[in-house]
């Protein structure tokens, strides 16, 4: 005969607002569409990042020029005011942007690629290699008579003092560019890509997959920023596309950009003033020499500067090498992007 079982008293509900995990098959909440299981969603970290630093941007470049007092640069040309007043201006507005979106997001600045580990030794690295390569690149133009020399526009202590000011404009710039392509947007497209890649294409290197999907299209998407710059030409913008993968490599092996921001900045001030050419069509005043072009403009880089030559794809081969060759292998920025929030720097 089946006995029944005896009544055993029920445990105790739990007490203190404990949420219950969803059952299986329920509607989804707002809660679900805005935030998953590492916090708020990739897509609306993306979206509120840009939107930050765009209302940012709209309020301080207004008061910074009137500030200033900055003149519009002659057609062509830029000056060391505007470049520090402007970039100076999107970096801060960069820093903040970065900032919150770490506190909300509960994860250390490291995540974003501002990791503490040697970041002067790489810095330096990174300054020593661009100039090292950009002198590379002169060299072969004027070896091949496409970049000749006219006159040295600056002598004594002048060449010190705009060398020191242009340097400090374009650690700016390279500040600006790579936390904005290659700092919080990189992270949050890696978690967006990576789940994608692993549920979808069931691919066991799904987090490779995430982090270069994302560094193709920003690092394209740098090179299209350019295309505002007069005299900028296609292969141009090709191969600023090609730099900004160069500086994700170095960002996968060591998940710090601070090797890229030095070279992003040597590799600017060799070209803008200590070889006195275009970069990206626009020209430096203040720069040591004046130069010109001779030959096609698929060789000589034409009014773009070298880096509208086709020789700029060898030397970036070589900075390739000089990054697998010398920086540690980590993959650092990959494990930051699939790491769940953790306690801010």
């Amino acid at each position: 005969m089946n006995v029944p079982p005896p009544n055993v008293p029920k445990a105790p509900e739990p007490s203190g607002g404990t949420i219950k995990p969803a059952a299986p098959g329920m509607a989804l909440t707002l809660y679900d569409v805005f935030f998953d299981d590492d916090g708020l969603r990739a897509v609306w970290g993306i979206v509120l990042f840009l939107a930050i630093r765009k209302l940012l941007v709209y309020c301080v470049n207004p008061i910074a020029a009137v500030a200033f007092a900055v003149q519009p640069d002659p057609d062509g040309l830029i000056s060391a005011g505007s470049t520090y007043v402007f970039e100076g201006a999107g970096a801060a507005c960069l820093a903040l942007t970065t900032w919150l979106m770490a506190r909300m997001e509960q994860r250390p600045l490291a995540a974003y690629g501002f990791g503490r580990e040697y970041p002067w030794r790489r810095f330096a690295a990174g300054m020593g290699w661009g100039v090292a390569l950009i002198s590379l690149l002169i060299g072969l133009l004027r070896a091949a008579g496409l970049l000749v020399f006219d006159v040295r526009l600056l002598t004594g202590p002048a060449v010190l003092r705009s060398a020191a000011i242009w340097l400090g404009a374009f650690v700016l710039v390279a500040v600006l560019e790579e936390t904005y392509l290659r700092g919080y947007l990189q992270f949050a497209l890696t978690r967006l890509m990576t789940p994608i890649y692993r549920r979808v294409f069931r691919m066991q290197h799904a987090d490779r997959a995430g982090f270069w999907t994302a560094a193709l299209i920003l690092s394209f998407a740098f090179g299209i920023t350019h295309n505002t710059n007069p005299g900028e030409s296609p292969l141009g913008l090709v191969s600023a596309g090609i730099a900004g993968l160069l500086f994700c490599l170095s960002l996968w092996r060591t998940g710090s950009l601070w090797w890229a921001i030095g070279f992003h900045a040597a590799w600017d001030w060799g070209q803008s003033f200590l070889y006195g050419v275009a970069d990206s069509g626009l020209i430096a005043q203040g720069r040591l020499f004046a130069t010109h072009v001779v030959g096609r403009p698929v060789l000589s880089g034409g009014v773009t500067g070298p880096e509208g030559s086709i020789l700029l794809l060898p030397v970036m081969g070589i900075g390739v090498a000089v990054v697998l060759l010398t920086l540690p292998r980590s993959n650092a920025g990959v494990a930051a992007a699939s790491a769940s929030p953790t306690a801010v720097d």
